[in-house]
């Protein structure tokens, strides 16, 4: 039986995926795994024997990645399982980015004390709203990822001309990319050539800061920037000194915050890019199939701090081995397993970054495997899963 702790509310569809051997409670001292949503782990002591972290949504930089790798603790997110409805929300930031609706609607609703006189005055102010049509215009979708495979596509079903960048494109994210979009091989050439762009990037040290004062200077003037992915993408500073120079014509965000709040020409979405119910379902649903399937049976998918890698069971017992990413560890395995005169029926080894994991299936345990194999130089936690 594994106890899973749920630091948010986990959608009721996704934990009853997890099965019988599972007992979920937010109030577990030391669980086997944690599912979580947007919940702070940076100050949270890690329980001694965490094994996995879930969380339902794509984004960890709420999770401390570093000491979950030192510990041998995989971190699993769900990539896609919230792609559409962010998808769906970005298009139509791309609407409100070239038609100023929110600006009309606050100035409708002062006309309500004017009675008969609205629809003349309506009539009379419209004109202050006016904004561009998209069809015809350039939009730059810089992250290939999930969500930004299908804003690109979506933009150019409405007609828009799409430049892509992403360096790292994934084999599965190029095959759903539509052949009219423009994959291009350096990000100034968004900055220059592109009416809109919108950010589908992961948060990290060479992403901080995508959009500030020098790559705004690259843009057209009245460029307008979409904003769902991460605060940190873009300086505020910088952004909100191009908005009052006029330079950036309109910045949509999902994420509000004080310097943003009230600008002109800011528009602040309350962080709402996944909050839908099929989006809570979908993430709940990905992320209980994976923790379930790495206490079970010691598979990893989806992981951002360890190797995808996975191995149907065909023996008794299974030994899942995470270890540093360093040279004679696959000998030093399978030269323990020789000295006790145990076969080894299957064994896959996968790394990423400075670690690695090894699945061994063997037809018969060895007493003490667990401890005997965490002697090994480089070995950072054993599991036996029979």
């Amino acid at each position: 039986m594994f106890e899973i702790l749920t630091l948010n509310k986990i959608a009721k569809v996704g934990l009853d995926k997890l099965g019988d051997n599972f007992t979920v409670t937010d109030e577990v001292k030391n669980p086997d795994g944690i599912m979580l949503r947007s919940f702070a782990m940076h100050d949270m002591e890690l329980p001694e024997n965490l094994k996995a972290v879930a969380r339902a949504g794509a984004g960890t930089n709420n999770i401390p990645i570093d000491k979950c790798s030192e510990k041998g603790i995989v971190v699993f997110n769900t990539p896609g399982a919230n792609a559409n409805a962010v998808k769906e929300l970005a298009i139509g930031a791309l609407f409100l980015a070239s038609r100023d609706v929110v600006g009309g609607i606050k100035w409708a609703e002062t006309l309500k004390p004017e009675g008969d006189a609205v629809p003349k005055l309506v009539e009379k102010g419209k004109s202050a709203f006016v904004g561009p049509e998209i069809a015809g215009k350039t939009i730059g979708v810089i992250g290939l990822g999930a969500i930004g495979v299908m804003v690109a596509n979506a933009a150019n079903s409405l007609g828009m001309e799409v430049l892509g960048y992403d360096p790292f494109i994934s084999v599965d994210a190029a095959w759903h990319l539509s052949r009219k979009i423009v994959h291009v091989n350096n990000i100034n050439e968004i900055f220059a050539k592109c009416d809109y762009i919108t950010l589908h990037l992961p948060l990290n040290d060479k992403t901080r800061y995508t959009i500030n004062k020098d790559t705004i200077a690259l843009m057209k003037d009245g460029a307008r920037i979409i904003n769902f992915s991460r605060n940190e993408l873009v300086n505020n500073e910088d952004l909100l000194n191009a908005v009052a120079e006029g330079k950036i014509a309109k910045y949509v965000t999902d994420f509000p915050s004080a310097d943003l709040i009230g600008v002109d020409n800011v528009i602040c979405i309350p962080h709402l890019g996944a909050s839908t119910p099929e989006s809570e379902d979908n993430c709940a649903v990905m992320a209980a199939k994976e923790i379930r399937d790495y206490l079970e049976n010691g598979n990893i998918t989806n992981s951002v701090n360890f190797p995808a890698c996975n191995a149907p069971r065909e023996t008794a017992v299974r030994i899942c081995i995470i270890h540093k990413n360093i040279p004679a560890m696959i000998n030093a395995f399978t030269a323990f397993f020789a000295e006790n005169n145990i076969n080894i029926e299957n064994l896959i080894n996968k790394s990423k970054g400075d670690y690695a994991y090894c699945i061994i299936d063997t037809a018969s345990d060895i007493p003490d495997i667990d401890t005997k194999l965490s002697a090994i130089d480089g070995v950072i936690k054993v599991r036996v899963i029979k």
